[in-house]
């Protein structure tokens, strides 16, 4: 920046950022506001934000009525603690969450974050087994290409060639990361390992249709059925991981939903509270909470998030919900699907793009090697986006409002990025 406001001066020298060497990277853009699907920065400049925030803000920044949902929170009580107390707003969205998953996913855990969710899930699944009194359960099956988070339960169960985690390998138990079952070859072999290493499993964890942080990489349903049908033959727990993928980005309400394959336990966050609040969930099976219903105190799953079902969050959750029920976002998905089709496909053309590939409202152009974040990032932000590439993909998210016209921004934008 030209001109840094006096809060970024001060504050620069302090602030450690995510996923960047402090010491090389580019200054990060200061942001003054944000409306719809623009980022306005401090020196004037409007970006088309094309990844929605990391996926969150699926109905645009500062909605009205999410807006007002969270002002009227305010006013009332904006947190509480959550254990041994209750407030409508966690209430009402629980019931909500319930009635929207399918089959019998009807018992939410809220914490604060993707990864904690995640990491909640692990434990509701090792625990389920303790309280089975099945012992020995004490590892996961994840899958190649997979990411589901930084805290250090959730690295294990990440691919460990996408390149955050290797650092730390070693510090906690490995888990068996293995091919996705995309065909009779790679099922026979998942079959084989829960035969033989099932009695120390507890349980199977993949991202439904999308592996999202790891690269973008897609899979049909029928995997998803495949990973029901051998955690069934093999009694293993089948948790999806429906952070990125849950509300809609991939053109259902929830991955599972659209498949048809009813996992013991799904993790959400990202777009719950519409990208305004922190707030996940981990949401049990009855199977799997009946495990833990017991006289036996020592029976109960010990977790308790301090900022858990934060009632300015579940507010802001549940008007989003209200948006989804609305049911526009459906057309928003389909249109933006259509746009960046057609808006990315010339890039199958340019040197060093492997494959083009569309999902909802996820476009995602994938390179032969690793491209330079930084360089990219401030290419497109001269050309009046928010786009911001990982590992070997340059990928748009955008809000379910983007205009048109913004979507063919931000699609020219790769093309112009991609010809220089």
């Amino acid at each position: 920046m030209s001109s840094s406001p006096d809060w970024f001066t001060e504050g620069a020298p302090h602030v450690w950022r995510p996923y960047c060497q402090m010491k090389t990277a580019p200054a990060p853009l200061a942001v003054a506001r944000t409306e719809g699907a623009r980022i306005v920065l401090e020196d004037g400049r409007e970006l088309v934000d094309g990844i929605a925030s990391w996926w969150t803000a699926c109905h645009g920044y500062n909605h009205p009525h999410i807006r007002q949902a969270v002002t009227e929170q305010l006013a009332t009580a904006p947190h509480v603690m959550f254990g041994g107390l209750a407030h409508a707003p966690a209430y009402r969205l629980a019931a909500r969450l319930a009635r929207l998953l399918p089959g019998d996913l009807d018992h939410i855990f809220f914490a604060e974050s993707g990864s904690v969710a995640v990491e909640i899930a692990m434990k509701m699944a090792l625990q389920f087994w303790i309280n089975r009194g099945v012992a020995g359960r004490t590892r996961f099956v994840s899958f190649l290409g997979g990411y589901h988070g930084d805290t250090l339960a959730t690295m294990t169960i990440c691919d460990p060639e996408e390149g955050m985690h290797g650092l730390f390998a070693g510090v906690m138990p490995a888990q068996h990361v293995v091919a996705l079952p995309r065909d009779a070859e790679s099922e026979a072999a998942l079959d084989r390992l829960l035969a033989d290493k099932g009695h120390e499993i507890a349980g199977l964890i993949v991202e439904p249709r999308v592996q999202g942080a790891g690269g973008m990489l897609l899979h049909d349903d029928e995997v998803l059925r495949t990973l029901r049908r051998v955690a069934d033959r093999r009694h293993q727990l089948l948790i999806f991981d429906e952070i990125f993928t849950g509300f809609g980005r991939t053109g259902d309400l929830f991955a599972c939903e659209g498949s048809g394959v009813v996992p013991d336990i799904v993790t959400l966050s990202k777009a719950l509270t519409g990208g305004t609040l922190p707030l996940s969930a981990a949401v049990a099976s009855r199977k799997v909470f009946e495990a833990f219903w017991s006289d036996d105190a020592g029976a109960a799953l010990m977790h308790g998030p301090t900022y858990m079902a934060n009632p300015l969050a579940c507010a802001a959750a549940n008007a989003s919900l209200d948006l989804f029920e609305a049911g526009a976002w459906r057309a928003d998905v389909a249109r933006i699907n259509a746009a960046l089709a057609e808006g990315l496909a010339p890039c199958r053309d340019a040197p060093g793009v492997v494959d083009v590939r569309t999902l909802g409202a996820i476009g995602v152009v994938e390179f032969d090697a690793p491209v330079a974040v930084g360089a990219l990032c401030e290419q497109f932000a001269e050309l009046g986006c928010w786009i911001r590439p990982m590992g070997k993909v340059v990928y748009l998210t955008p809000p379910f409002v983007t205009s048109d016209e913004d979507l063919a921004r931000l699609t020219g934008a790769i093309r112009t990025a991609l010809t220089r």
